[in-house]
């Protein structure tokens, strides 16, 4: 781009055009009330958007004719704002309890009541039974305490994952009912 032009705004791929910076004509319109008025010029779709009080917004830029919508252009940035928020209020996540298989059984419902509070708030909890030396020729007692585990959860959570072997350790996934 050799020549100097003026800087021209061009909106960004998520940004929709309005108003003035719409130059196709001509357009499909729909009103605020989602009733198609057609394929008009887009002169007299301006126009009766300013007679609504409202914007004329491109909704569907790639659309042959486009398509643009007569709204409250303000309005409609500050909801969709507001859902993408709302949107990271909470996502699912995993929490890990970690258990030895010769845990106490004070300990071990510590650990239960801590899950329980997990997945009271929708949050998935993986519990992994860690063995340790000679530990892991007693396999079968961590399958025992993983057992009990699903008992002590069950009114509360599903079994996502079933417990399975993973190298040294004994993984199961619960997930909120």
């Amino acid at each position: 781009m050799s020549r100097n032009r003026p800087a021209e705004r061009t909106p960004d791929r998520n940004q929709l055009r309005i108003n003035e910076q719409i130059r196709v004509t001509p357009v499909r319109v729909i009103t605020s009330e989602g009733e198609q008025l057609g394929v008009i010029d887009t002169e007299e779709a301006l126009t009766k958007a300013r007679e609504a009080g409202l914007d004329l917004v491109e909704v569907a830029p790639t659309e042959k004719p486009p398509v643009c919508r007569i709204m409250d252009y303000g309005k409609f940035k500050y909801q969709q704002k507001k859902r993408q928020h709302k949107g990271h209020v909470h996502h699912s996540q995993n929490k890990e309890v970690r258990l030895r298989p010769k845990i106490g059984e004070h300990d071990f419902m510590t650990k239960v009541n801590r899950a329980k509070g997990f997945l009271e708030k929708k949050d998935k909890v993986v519990f992994s039974v860690i063995f340790r030396g000679r530990e892991n020729a007693h396999v079968d007692e961590g399958f025992k305490l993983v057992e009990r585990l699903i008992k002590e959860l069950e009114e509360v959570s599903k079994v996502e994952q079933n417990p399975s072997m993973q190298g040294r350790r004994i993984v199961v996934t619960f997930a909120p009912r």
